[in-house]
Parts: structure tokens; C-alpha cells; sequence
């Protein structure tokens, strides 16, 4: 027989769903995130790639962050999961619904975090990324600077950019992309943490 405190069964046939949601949740959510944020991000390092192809390597930052959420859902999905546990020999459920509960706003809790900081990313990264193409090359194209070709192609105007003044400023910009990234990539830090904690969270019945 289960627990029964009050007339209510503390752990029926249908708890273990609570967790597998949960472990679902978070992995389907923190996926999305992450591919979200990738392909804004992986579409404004293109875009960017054709004014400046020098600068493709060094903004494939974004895209690596955005793919980093995926690992925190895999990462608290597991626990969950090996949380769940099976009937015991007389086929009784020791799943409890509190940990059915606490599984369920665990994987919420880090799948929804991932989510928002993979929108996050791939916005800051789509936009991010073009801006400092333009900076570095001053508005010019890559064909028109002879960036990625044979410079003795280039426009003679291409000549008459401040190249000291524009990779300075290029990289300040830089700088200010890398720390909102940053912190964006720290939302879903934060609903890692707090889903970890939640996830330690047990009540066994029958103990």
C-alpha cells in the first residue's frame, strides 16, 4: 500500500508523469533555445562574413554560446530522469508526488531560462555581429576594400580608410558585444542552478 496522509494517496500510479514532463520539458525548451539562438546568430555571422570575411572566425562566439543551453537541459534532464523511480516488486509506486513536483519545476525552471537566454543571444548576436562587420570595415564592402581577394583588385578609395581608427573602434564594440553575451549566456546559468537545487529535493514513500 502507498502513503495515504489525510484520505490522500502521497504517491499514486500517476506521479512519475510530473517528472518525465519535466525531464521533457527541459529538453525539448532548452533545445529550442539553443537552436534558436544559433540560427539568428549563425544568420548574422553570414551577413556579415560578405562585407568582412576576416571577422567570421572571431564571431562565431554567439553560436557557441546559444550551443552551450543544450548541454544545461541535457544536463538536468538526466538527473531527473535517473531520479524517477521504478515500482517496487509488488508493483507499488515510491515515486511520491512531491518529487513528481519538484521534477516538474526543475525542468521548467531550466528549460524556460534556456529559452529566454537562447533569444536573447541569437537577437544580440544577429545584430551584433553585422554592426561590428561595419565598423571594422567602415561601411565598405569586401570587394570594394579588396578584403579576401587580391588587394591590387581593391577601389583606390578603399585607401583613404583609417585602418588604426576603425579596428579601434571595431573593438570596443567588440568588447560591449562579448559582455552582453555574457550575461545573457547567465540567465540560463542561473536557471541551471536553481534546478539543480530543486531537483535534490526527495520524499520517498514506504521510508
Amino acid at each position: 500500500m502507498t502513503d495515504v496522509s489525510s484520505g490522500y494517496d502521497n504517491c499514486p500510479i500517476y506521479a512519475p508523469i510530473y517528472g518525465y514532463i519535466g525531464a521533457a520539458s527541459c529538453m525539448i525548451l532548452s533545445n529550442f533555445g539553443s537552436a534558436w539562438g544559433t540560427w539568428k546568430a549563425g544568420c548574422g555571422v553570414c551577413k556579415m562574413g560578405i562585407d568582412y570575411p576576416k571577422g567570421i572566425i572571431k564571431n562565431i562566439v554567439p553560436i557557441v554560446m546559444a550551443g552551450v543551453l543544450g548541454i544545461y537541459g541535457l544536463i538536468v534532464s538526466v538527473i531527473i530522469g535517473q531520479s524517477i523511480l521504478s515500482p517496487d516488486a509488488e508493483g507499488q509506486t515510491t515515486y511520491s508526488l512531491y518529487n513528481g513536483y519538484a521534477h516538474l519545476a526543475a525542468g521548467l525552471c531550466c528549460g524556460m531560462s534556456c529559452l529566454a537566454a537562447g533569444g536573447t543571444i541569437g537577437m544580440i548576436g544577429d545584430v551584433g555581429v553585422q554592426c561590428f562587420g561595419l565598423r571594422a570595415t567602415n561601411g565598405k564592402r569586401a570587394w570594394l576594400t579588396g578584403e579576401g581577394a587580391d588587394p591590387n583588385d581593391a577601389d583606390q578609395r578603399a585607401g583613404g580608410m583609417n585602418q588604426t581608427i576603425t579596428s579601434e573602434a571595431a573593438n570596443k564594440l567588440y568588447v560591449g558585444l562579448l559582455i552582453m553575451l555574457i550575461f545573457s549566456e547567465a540567465l540560463a546559468l542561473y536557471g541551471l542552478i536553481v534546478a539543480l537545487i530543486l531537483s535534490q529535493h526527495s520524499f520517498v514513500c514506504g521510508k
